[in-house]
């Protein structure tokens, strides 16, 4: 937080919290953002390397970029996509990495949210 500036309420903050988790909370966005962590790519490539649809990278890439994780320049016809703030994405996969060992990962199982849960 910048000198000067007021810090959101409590509330806002959570809600903030909530929804960087459910802009992470998707498989293929995950997979991009590790991806762009190895540096910039086009959707072709990202089509290319992850194994998944034009449109889905795009759609993908929208939210991301719409969420403030990710930023594009043009190139040519293309556009560029890397990462926002790479050490910060960085730290926090780092976190999530140490936390699901931590915890055996135990939420694979969570009936609501694991891998075998309804919300998918």
């Amino acid at each position: 937080m910048l000198m000067g500036e007021v810090r959101p309420s409590p509330e806002v903050e959570l809600d903030a919290a909530a929804s960087l988790f459910r802009s992470l909370s998707d498989p293929a966005r995950l997979s991009i953002l590790r991806h762009l962590q190895l540096g910039e790519h086009r959707v072709r490539d990202l089509t290319e390397h992850l194994g998944l649809a034009q449109s889905t990278v795009s759609a993908h890439l929208s939210c991301l970029k719409d969420c403030g994780l990710v930023v594009s320049r043009p190139q040519g016809r293309a556009s560029m996509f890397s990462l926002a703030v790479p050490d910060e994405l960085v730290t926090v996969f780092a976190a999530a990495e140490h936390l699901l060992e931590a915890t055996g990962y135990a939420v694979d199982l969570c009936p609501v949210y694991g891998s075998n849960g309804a919300r998918r």
